[in-house]
Parts: structure tokens; C-alpha cells; sequence
């Protein structure tokens, strides 16, 4: 043992005890630091995982050193970029972020436009929409989009789905009005429909170029004038015309009728002739029979009555003035004959309209005028069929009042008359009536 110890001691001179010394102590600091380095080995061994690289070589990534040899220089490593990572997650975050509120702005914007809010009963004055029998919740909304009820038919259609109200919708007519909101159009729609009609009221007295205005003006269509030429349900000379009508003028019954929707003026021609069958069958006509006069003379003398009357009590003695001058071959003198003629129903007749040529002239020509001038209403009729018996035959209107007339049976008695008007009108500066 002392031998193989003795072998290991560096090579020294056996016979000088210090350097025997010197040698044994190079020994134990060369044992202590194999112990140490045999220690390191260990533990790296240890920590080093299954499969790993034998000792003595370089890893593979650079990194490691021969074992028990000194420690080689190591790879270097790449700088590490502070925050690159960071940024692209923050980008990514606002991303998500963006695409989030878009989405929620969209859905917001969305919700007012199916729900509306603000939107209520609509603006302006309502108006009636046809909605046709058979027509799906979409190609309603449509309708009611071309209107201008709706703003949107997608949504509108979208709505009643929602509110399962599809199936509650009623056809027919309906009143709207303009920009309604989804739920106020819907809830029209689920009423019962109301039976629509066009009123047109028709005056009474106008002639048929006045009446085409009043019935355009109720929004009927068609051309009345056309219209209210003739007639296949009533020919004037079954009433005494004897070929002088040239239209229907005087047979047009004034009155207020219904018409249903999608009715023309043809039909409002048709209503008002029937009109006149029903009442003119009811008219006593022997008076006039007696004086030789037809029911188209009565009808012509009535339209007269209509245009010449403001208070009703005077027809009946008006209707008497124009027979009475009749029968002494008097002009009539009155000037709505005029007008009819010159179709001016409004403006104060001309001097050269006053004396303008035509039969309707009642200024120039005796007798009646070749017909009616208007469609005159039945208190009228009943007044030229039977007139008061007076033998008045002039009439000027009496200042002071509206419309009324002061009569007379003598040509003094009616100058005098005229000669208070005009006064009147002197101091009056104008018209001396009080309407």
C-alpha cells in the first residue's frame, strides 16, 4: 500500500526529507482538486436530461465544454427585442376591439331603425291605400313604401314577424298617413277596413263646364264634360227637346253622391241622371202643360230661377216675372243667359259680351233660350212648374240686403226702383247690398 501511495508522488529526491515533504503536499492539493472537479462532474450530470450529450463534447448548441477541460467560450446569444411581442398582442387587442364596437353600433343603429323610437302616427292628413286581396306582408310593405307611409319594407316586414301580427293583416282600405312607424302602419292594418267612398258634391245651378271643376277638384276621374254629352239612359227629347239639346246640360241632378272607389265620372253622370228621373216624377206639371211649356221649357225657366235667386222665398216669384214677359213678348233680360253663353261665371260682363250673338242672348232675342243653362236643383223645378200668380214682370235688386229684389207690375213703378239702386250705389261707392 505504502509502495503503490509512494508511486504516485511526483518525482522527488527520496533521501531530502523536505522535498519528500513538498512532493506529498503537491499530491493532496492535486487529490482536493480532483475531488472538486469530479463533484462539478456529478452534478451536471445530474441536472442534465435523459439522452443527453456525452461529457467531453460541445452540445449542440454551442454551449457546452469538454469535460474536465476548461470552459470554452460560449455562443453568444441574440439581443433580446424589448416590447416587439408586446406591441403586436396591443394591436390585436384594438383589433378585436374595433371590430366589437362596430358590430355594437350596427346592432344599436339596427334596433332604432326596426323599433323606432321616435316615429309615431305619421304627418299631415290621412289618406286612404287600396291594400289588394291576397297580397303578402312584403309586397304590402312595398305598397305601403311607394305611398310614403313607410320608410322601409324589409324592416317593416321584418316587424310584423316579430310581433307575429303577419297573419292579422286585414285587406281593403285603409287610411294612412305620411312617415307612420312600423307599429302605427300595422296597427291600421289589423282593423277592420272602412268602406271608402268619393264624395262629390255638385251645387246646385252650375253649369257642366262649372261642375268638371268641382268634380276634378274632388279627385274624380275622367272628363265630365265628355261624359255629360249624352247618355244611353236618358235622351232629352223624351222631355220635349225636340233635337235643341246639344248635351245633357239641365238633366245633371245636383245633389251629394258616393261614389265607391275606382268609380269615373261616367258613373257620377249615370247617378245624377238617375237623380233626375226620381225626382222630376214627382214634379206637377199641369200649370206648365197649360201654358203650352215641356219639361225641358220647365227645366231651361228653372235653371234661370237658380242663377237669378238668392233668397229662397223669391223663386216661385221670379219664376212668375219670366212667364209673365213671355206671354207680353218681352225680352228677358237676364244676364246669366249671358254668361252661359261666354262662359264667363265670375268677371262682370263686358259691353261687347252683353251684346255678343248668340241665342242664349236673352238681352237680344225673345223667348227662352235654346235650354237650360245649368242643372237646376227641385225646389227650383217646382217653382218654374208652378209659379206664384202675380203679374209683376221687373224686379231690380233692393239696397240694403243681400241679394233681395224689389218687384213691380209697371214701368214707372220699376224706374222709380232702379232710380233708388243707383242712388244707393252713388253713396255706397260700390255695390249698395249688405251681404
Amino acid at each position: 500500500m505504502a509502495d503503490r501511495w509512494f508511486e504516485d508522488v511526483p518525482e522527488h529526491d527520496p533521501d531530502d526529507p523536505d522535498a519528500v515533504e513538498r512532493a506529498l503536499r503537491r499530491q493532496e492539493r492535486a487529490a482536493k482538486r480532483q475531488g472538486k472537479s469530479s463533484g462539478r462532474k456529478a452534478k451536471k450530470a445530474a441536472s442534465a436530461p435523459v439522452g443527453g450529450e456525452p461529457s467531453g463534447t460541445v452540445s449542440r448548441f454551442g454551449s457546452g465544454r469538454a469535460a474536465g477541460g476548461p470552459r470554452g467560450p460560449r455562443t453568444p446569444r441574440m439581443p433580446r427585442r424589448r416590447g416587439s411581442g408586446g406591441s403586436g398582442a396591443g394591436r390585436g387587442r384594438f383589433v378585436i376591439l374595433g371590430v366589437v364596437g362596430l358590430f355594437a353600433i350596427l346592432f344599436v343603429w339596427f334596433l332604432f331603425a326596426l323599433f323606432q323610437p321616435f316615429a309615431g302616427d305619421g304627418e299631415g292628413e290621412p289618406f286612404n291605400v287600396n291594400i289588394p286581396r291576397g297580397e303578402g306582408v312584403g309586397a304590402v310593405g312595398d305598397l305601403l313604401a311607394e305611398e310614403g307611409v313607410i320608410s322601409n319594407a324589409t324592416l317593416f316586414e321584418l316587424k310584423a314577424t316579430i310581433t307575429g301580427k303577419r297573419a292579422e293583416l286585414y285587406h281593403g282600405n285603409h287610411q294612412f298617413r305620411k312617415d307612420m312607424s312600423y307599429s302605427a302602419a300595422l296597427e291600421e292594418l289589423g282593423k277592420q277596413p272602412k268602406k271608402v267612398t268619393i264624395t262629390v258634391t255638385v251645387p246646385e245651378g252650375l253649369s257642366r263646364s262649372e261642375t268638371a271643376d268641382t268634380v276634378e277638384a274632388a279627385g274624380l276621374p275622367g272628363d265630365y264634360l265628355a261624359d255629360s254629352v249624352k247618355s244611353k239612359s236618358l235622351d232629352p227629347d223624351d222631355y220635349g227637346a225636340d233635337g235643341k239639346a246639344k248635351s245633357l246640360e239641365g238633366f245633371l241632378f245636383p245633389a251629394t253622391y258616393e261614389l265607391k272607389p275606382g268609380s269615373t265620372t261616367k258613373d257620377l253622370v249615370e247617378q245624377q241622371l238617375q237623380a233626375f228621373k226620381d225626382n222630376i216624377a214627382g214634379v206637377d206639371m199641369k200649370y206648365a202643360k197649360k201654358k203650352n211649356l215641356t219639361v225641358y221649357d220647365v227645366l231651361t225657366i228653372a235653371s234661370m230661377v237658380e242663377r237669378e235667386v238668392a233668397v229662397a222665398k223669391e223663386r216661385k216669384t221670379v219664376a212668375a216675372v219670366i212667364y209673365n214677359r213671355l206671354a207680353m213678348g218681352e225680352p228677358l233680360f237676364i244676364d246669366a243667359t249671358t254668361r252661359f253663353a261666354v262662359d264667363n261665371w265670375t268677371e262682370p260682363l263686358t259691353e261687347s259680351e252683353l251684346a255678343v250673338d248668340s241665342p242664349y242672348n236673352t238681352r237680344t232675342n225673345q223667348g227662352l233660350p235654346p235650354g237650360p243653362i245649368g242643372s237646376p236643383g227641385l225646389a227650383s223645378i217646382e217653382a218654374a212648374a208652378k209659379p206664384e200668380k202675380t203679374d209683376v214682370w221687373l224686379y231690380v235688386v233692393k239696397p240694403g240686403t243681400c241679394g233681395e229684389h224689389v218687384f213691380s207690375s209697371s214701368l214707372d213703378e220699376h224706374n222709380a226702383n232702379v232710380e233708388k239702386y243707383q242712388q244707393a250705389q252713388e253713396e255706397a261707392g260700390g255695390s249698395p247690398t249688405e251681404c
